[in-house]
């Protein structure tokens, strides 16, 4: 994690570095270029504290060998903390290793190796203190026979094939588990067979099947393998497939029919039930890719976005924040606009729930990623609802209204817009107010309104050049960066704000940030210092020329004035 950390930083850090402004490339650019910025930190803003016990506990098992004797506390410590407590548990974790090792190519080396070696410490130890703690679990994953008697050991049958983990042509147990474009899964080389004999069906349900590609369907091999074991049967195994797969969902059947139960659910005329059905489906959304697949792909977006309007506030709120999840997915961003989200997600930001308001403005920024959908935000009256919850927000919904904002601020379109609504006056009141912490986002999107005619006259009766140059001597590099990028735009073709920063002592700190500033902070610097250097000599040039006109009025002044009668006496004398 702490590697992912430090590649972001660096990343974020050459794409400061890169002179932009100086090369022949359009403003759309320079703005993705922004929005990227942007993406990192709020990236960098979710950095969470790592487990340090955990990893030291980790790293003294793993770098011991294999024979080492382990302390029995901090292995039952690591079981509990990874939740490897039972058979299932346990059983996953080795089908995850085995699946990286099968993704080697047959040659796991030596990592995978001290992997394995600790999971089977963390095994054994788990099935010391618990000697029985899988009976109950074979027992109870028995198959049972067609009189209803589970099939045992003892009674040397074979046990009986699940349906399910059979394939529809073969009725063989499936070994690679795939799932076509209608849902159903097949054996792999079996459907494999089919399309290259010309079938363009599926085989099971007949119907046309709208694309080839063949997604594994991990879970089902899971339960397959689980199965097996539970039954002490080798786990089959795969043969390699000569054919490339695009991961989409991996899905059961049994999971399938759970969301398709849920939508049912969605569409009932029973308060009650639409509130749970959404609220598990947001929960379902939250927890990973291929959830965000399958529920999309059952058709739950329509769905949701027809409760946004519901007066069950908090419906409309697991609908909202299902949304927000599904648009994680970067496929489901254009479906949940081509469904016609926004207006149901604008009238949420106006009139939800707190919760429902700030995720409403959380989704607006997740869908406005895509360049397309800013148009189609802004012109829906988003705008003016997120700068009320800038305004009068919880902290987390003033940061969510301000990525929003700063992501929808990117299309030229929309600053005009923002600034109509009175954002300038609430990002100033946020850099002046203490403990605010809206500072960044504040100063983030003043630097990209201060590029517009209306944002840089809003900015400027705003008074806002004695915080910008306070935040130049004394803020964090970004921060110092972002105010001189706004300064930049307000005194161009304005001797007004110059003047006034250089009377506020703006020259030292410029100085500084062109030393040690980012390399955009200290192109902003130049530009600045150049405009002062400029200013000063006009400034110098005028006073000289003051100086030089009040000598001449005053010597005019002497050899005009007439001469007093005393002195005319005595010439006359």
């Amino acid at each position: 994690m702490q590697k992912f950390h430090e590649v972001t930083a660096r990343l974020e850090q050459a794409l400061s570095g890169i002179s932009y402004e100086n090369l022949d490339i359009s403003d759309e650019v320079k703005e993705q270029v922004e929005l990227v910025l942007a993406q990192f930190w709020r990236a960098k803003g979710r950095v969470e504290a790592p487990d340090v016990e955990l990893y030291e506990d980790l790293s003294s098992l793993y770098n011991k060998s294999n024979d080492a004797a382990a302390d029995p506390d901090v292995l039952r410590k690591l079981a509990k903390k990874l939740q490897l407590v039972g058979i299932a548990e346990l059983t996953q974790e080795s089908l995850a290793l085995h699946e990286m090792v099968s993704a080697s190519d047959g040659d796991p080396g030596e990592t995978f190796e001290k992997m394995s070696n600790l999971l089977k410490k963390i095994k054994d130890f788990v099935q010391t203190e618990n000697p029985n703690m899988d009976a109950p679990a074979r027992v109870k994953n028995l198959p049972t026979s067609s009189s209803g008697q589970a099939a045992t050991d003892g009674n040397h049958k074979n046990p009986v094939i699940p349906d399910d983990f059979r394939c529809p042509i073969s009725l063989e147990l499936m070994k690679d588990p795939v799932i076509v474009s209608t849902g159903q899964t097949y054996e792999r080389s079996c459907i494999e067979k089919w399309l290259e004999q010309g079938h363009g069906t599926c085989p099971k349900t007949q119907q046309t099947l709208s694309s080839p590609a063949l997604t594994p369907n991990y879970v089902l091999r899971s339960l397959i393998a689980q199965w097996c074991e539970a039954n002490g049967i080798e786990p089959p195994k795969r043969a390699s497939s000569s054919r490339p797969s695009k991961t989409t969902s991996a899905f059961s059947p049994a999971e399938r029919t759970k969301i398709e139960i849920l939508l049912c659910k969605l569409t009932s005329s029973n308060p009650e039930d639409q509130r749970v059905a959404a609220g598990e489906i947001r929960l379902l959304a939250k927890r990973n890719a291929n959830n965000r697949v399958a529920i999309a792909e059952a058709g739950a977006i329509p769905l949701l976005v027809s409760l946004l309007l519901t007066s069950d506030s908090r419906t409309q709120e697991h609908a909202v924040t299902a949304l927000l999840n599904l648009s994680i997915y970067e496929d489901n961003k254009r479906t949940i606009v081509s469904s016609g989200a926004v207006p149901g997600i604008v009238q949420v930001l106006k009139k939800g729930s707190m919760e429902a308001r700030e995720n409403a403005a959380a989704t607006l920024f997740s869908l406005s990623v895509v360049d397309e959908n800013k148009v189609t935000i802004g012109a829906s009256g988003a705008i003016p609802p997120l700068v009320t919850l800038l305004s009068e927000g919880t902290q987390r919904g003033k940061k969510d209204a301000a990525t929003a904002l700063f992501n929808l601020c990117i299309y030229q379109g929309n600053k005009g817009k923002a600034v109509r609504a009175g954002v300038v006056p609430t990002l100033m009141h946020l850099l002046t107010e203490p403990g605010s912490g809206m500072v960044d986002e504040a100063l983030a999107i003043l630097a990209i309104l201060a590029s517009h005619p209306e944002g840089k006259s809003a900015i400027g009766a705003a008074e806002a050049v004695p915080i910008l140059v306070d935040v130049i001597g004394n803020g964090s590099p970004r921060n110092r960066e972002n105010a001189a990028a706004v300064l930049v735009h307000l005194c161009a073709g304005d001797q007004l704000h110059l003047a006034e920063a250089q009377e506020l002592g703006v020259m030292g700190p410029l100085v500084d940030l062109l030393q040690n500033g980012t390399d955009r902070a200290k192109r902003k610097a130049a530009q600045l210092l150049e405009r002062m250097s400029r200013l000063v000599e006009q400034q110098k040039l005028a006073q000289a020329l003051a100086e030089a006109k009040a000598k001449q009025s005053q010597s005019q002044s002497q050899t005009q004035q007439p001469r007093s009668p005393s002195v005319a006496n005595a010439v006359d004398s």
